[in-house]
């Protein structure tokens, strides 16, 4: 069984999030947050691409190098925690799971050579759900990866729909992925969150790390006119 005492740094990549979220290249023109991000690649290639992507995470606010050493210290019992619950991952886009250190640590590198001039440049900002420091409509996007749903033993229910509130009040869509937690199962949350919010639905992605974890939750805000295409498998 996976248990972390608290919500760790782990970076994924720009792929990874393309194909978890269902971005068509034509969400590179349109305003992106990504909430949660931490270490991730997704912002640094994204906006190297001609993207227009925000993060917050509350790591933001340490330096360079206390972000790296939250790294060092959280790398190693993410891995063994992983190793000891194998069968509870697809070995298939990794390998192993010294595949997936490797991939793994290559894009938080890619995030930390990037973190400076995107903190001058407000493209990483120190904040985090349930409160977000923008104004209203700011965004046509908002994406939640590998932080609410999973995390469903730290995070509450109150947490989760205060969380998604404040994501559709700064932006038309929000997606979340993966809709189960840190043990592959289905989120304790997640019915709930979609009675409170009807304009949600589960959409299949082509993206499948923890057994059973291929879908996102979509949800549109009431008034959005914006469509966001999702790509097909």
């Amino acid at each position: 069984m996976i248990h972390y005492e608290n919500i760790v740094p782990w970076g994924r990549s720009y792929t990874e999030y393309v194909t978890m979220f269902g971005l068509t290249p034509y969400f590179l023109s349109k305003k992106v947050l990504g909430c949660g991000d931490g270490p991730a690649a997704f912002n640094s290639v994204g906006n190297a691409f001609g993207g227009h992507i925000t993060s917050i995470d509350p790591i933001f606010s340490l330096t360079k190098k206390e972000i790296e050493k939250r790294i060092d210290q959280t790398f190693g019992e993410v891995i063994n925690q992983t190793r000891l619950n194998a069968d509870k991952f697809n070995w298939d886009m990794f390998g192993s799971v010294e595949g997936l250190g490797k991939i793994r640590m290559k894009s938080m590198l890619q995030f930390l050579s990037d973190f400076e001039q995107g903190l001058e440049e407000g493209r990483y900002i120190a904040a985090e759900l349930p409160k977000l420091p923008f104004e209203d409509n700011s965004f046509d996007l908002a994406l939640c990866s590998h932080f609410l749903f999973l995390y469903s033993e730290h995070l509450d229910l109150d947490f989760h729909i205060k969380a998604i509130s404040e994501m559709l009040r700064v932006a038309s869509e929000v997606r979340i992925f993966p809709v189960v937690d840190l043990n592959a199962n289905r989120s304790i949350h997640l019915d709930a969150v979609m009675k409170m919010f009807p304009n949600s639905e589960l959409v299949k992605v082509n993206y499948e790390f923890q057994k059973g974890g291929n879908q996102m939750l979509r949800i549109k805000h009431e008034d959005s006119k914006t469509q966001i295409e999702i790509r097909k498998e």
